[in-house]
């Protein structure tokens, strides 16, 4: 395993120099974060024992969330959270896919591209539930951009976590879907692809000589939902890519290893150090931007809603809570007492800038 900051103080340099024409200010702010993160260059925090009285100083984590050290604890919180929100009925995992000739646009205008996905998918498939014979109502979802392939090239898509049910406010119901189909995906992709389409010209983007009639839109069963949120909540924070796959730093070159999404086999490969750490960087979504999203009656705002119906239908949704560990307690090296923070944000004696690196 070669830990990233490691890769990121042999390459920055390079790194900065061949690609800062194409780096947002979100992702300068990160290189620096996961390369002082828990170094003697971040800001440190006094803690002392509670039996011994014994001090020490301990570098703070940058709390970045595309670090693969840090949000541990923000990441199983969010997943609980949305576990708890689980409804008696299938759950269904829909990704909706920009295709490849709109991966410039999208990079081109970000935040722009990327809310314009969350509403058209959120759209279409409100549209679906509400043409469903069976549903007939609002549907709840859970939303999460992802913009990487799992060899980390760029590929923006949105997976929606769904339980096959709804809300009908007007005449006060729960209703749900039987069965493990929910609905065509062929229909999904062609109002999808209308609505992008649509939108794009609205916002005064224009459209790429040639693309696709035919869009990708996949729909499948995930039972009762816990393991799709899992998976989403894997990526959502810690970064694209876990520091165990990355294999080796050798002679200026990266090998890390990812899952093929088609055969499902292991593959290997090899980048120059500065290209690898594009692939990372580039996923650093612009400042602000939320990746995960609610809607419907999974929406923040229906708390009481999602406990009324879980009492209504006797639902414990904890049951499918994942065991989750509490977060690890600071010992002493002295008596192995627990250790109190009792001063924080400690500034380091001499402050990193990356400006150096840049050429001129």
């Amino acid at each position: 395993m070669t830990r990233l900051a490691s890769i990121i103080k042999q390459s920055e340099c390079d790194f900065l120099n061949t690609y800062r024409g194409k780096l947002l200010p979100s992702q300068l702010k990160a290189l620096q974060a996961l390369k002082n993160c828990r170094t003697g260059l971040s800001p440190t925090m006094r803690v002392v024992c509670d039996d011994c009285g014994h001090q020490r100083m301990v570098p703070h984590s940058c709390g970045h969330r595309h670090c693969p050290h840090c949000q541990h604890h923000e990441s199983q919180q969010w997943i609980e959270n949305q576990v708890k929100k689980q409804l008696p009925a299938l759950y269904f995992m829909i990704t909706f896919t920009l295709p490849r000739e709109f991966r410039a646009l999208a990079w081109q205008h970000q935040k722009a591209v990327y809310n314009l996905l969350f509403q058209c998918v959120t759209d279409t498939l409100q549209i679906f539930s509400l043409n469903d014979k069976q549903l007939k109502g609002i549907a709840g979802m859970i939303a999460v951009l992802h913009t990487h392939s799992r060899a980390l090239d760029f590929h923006p898509h949105i997976h929606t976590v769904m339980p096959a049910a709804v809300i009908d406010k007007a005449n006060r119901l729960w209703r749900k879907k039987e069965g493990k189909y929910l609905f065509d995906h062929k229909a999904l992709a062609k109002v999808f692809r209308a609505k992008m389409l649509a939108g794009l010209v609205k916002l005064g983007i224009a459209l790429p000589a040639k693309y696709p009639v035919k869009w990708v839109v996949d729909c499948k069963s995930v039972g009762c939902g816990d393991k799709a949120l899992v998976y989403l909540g894997r990526y959502l924070y810690r970064g694209v890519i876990r520091e165990k796959d990355i294999l080796s730093l050798e002679d200026g070159l990266v090998t890390f290893r990812y899952i093929d999404s088609d055969t499902k086999k292991t593959k290997i490969r090899k980048e120059p150090a500065a290209k690898f750490l594009w692939l990372v960087l580039q996923h650093v979504l612009p400042r602000g931007f939320r990746r995960a999203r609610n809607f419907g009656f999974l929406h923040p705002n229906s708390k009481t809603l999602i406990t009324l119906i879980q009492l209504l239908l006797n639902f414990d949704p904890k049951r499918w809570l994942p065991k989750t560990r509490p977060r690890a307690q600071l010992l002493c090296e002295c008596c192995g007492g627990v250790m109190v923070v009792i001063q924080t944000r400690i500034k380091p004696v001499e402050p990193l800038t990356i400006q150096h690196c840049l050429a001129f």
